[in-house]
């Protein structure tokens, strides 16, 4: 997993699961509909196929063409598709033959443990939580940002050191790095961060709290459940 990545802007558009009709077309699904979430890419390099697992558990197959050539396997992902057709609906499993009409790499990164070495990289500039949701592992932040012209920085930190259960609640810190950015214009990003390295040895759940700063100055907190 990439330990260092740029926060990616993104258009502006609303996120979670939705669509949108043109038409109607009582027989089936309308090729004037779409659906954007969020999910997991899996590349096929010996057929250079993909498909995409959603937040949700459905599963996309892509039957056109769609470039993948700056993308991984295991990249976070923003897809706006439209459904095509069924391949497998169950109670258990769901398949849909789809096309992808855009997708976008979403920032995904694991949980640092924070030292000396890094502190002044990291940063502790202040930054607006929109939105903050949790599927299976992943934590995943909306955020909300001033800035103008350079990249910014985003990490979720803990301090270093085995975790036990007398540890819990796990405490981490959500930190922004602006790096002397002009702040001039409000800016948005996703990013998602993998919950794993906070899993305590003989614990099938671990209870956390993330905290950061505002921008008022007054800090925000956000608790949770990893269940794993």
């Amino acid at each position: 997993m990439k330990r260092v990545l740029k926060i990616g802007l993104i258009a502006l558009m609303t996120f979670g699961l939705f669509s949108c009709d043109f038409f109607d077309d009582d027989d089936g699904y309308s090729l004037g509909d779409f659906w954007v979430g969020f999910g997991i890419l899996h590349l096929d390099e010996d057929d250079n196929s993909f498909t995409v697992e959603m937040d949700n558990g459905a599963k996309l197959i892509p039957v056109t063409y769609y470039p993948v050539c700056k993308l991984d396997d295991q990249d976070r992902v923003l897809i706006n598709y439209t459904i095509l057709g069924d391949k497998e609906i169950t109670d258990d499993e769901e398949e849909y033959y789809v096309k992808v009409n855009s997708m976008s790499e979403i920032l995904y990164k694991g949980i640092l443990d924070i030292t000396p070495a890094i502190e002044d990289s990291i940063g502790n500039d202040p930054i607006r939580v929109e939105d903050v949701w949790k599927t299976r592992n992943m934590l995943t932040f909306q955020l909300e940002f001033l800035g103008n012209m350079k990249t910014h920085y985003i990490n979720l930190v803990k301090q270093p050191g085995e975790l036990t259960g007398d540890d819990q609640p796990v405490e981490l810190e959500l930190r922004h790095n602006e790096r002397d950015d002009d702040r001039i214009y409000r800016k948005t990003a996703f990013v998602t961060f993998d919950l794993s390295a906070i899993e305590i040895a003989g614990q099938d759940t671990v209870a956390y709290v993330v905290k950061g700063k505002k921008y008022n100055g007054d800090d925000f907190s956000y608790q949770g459940v990893y269940r794993y």
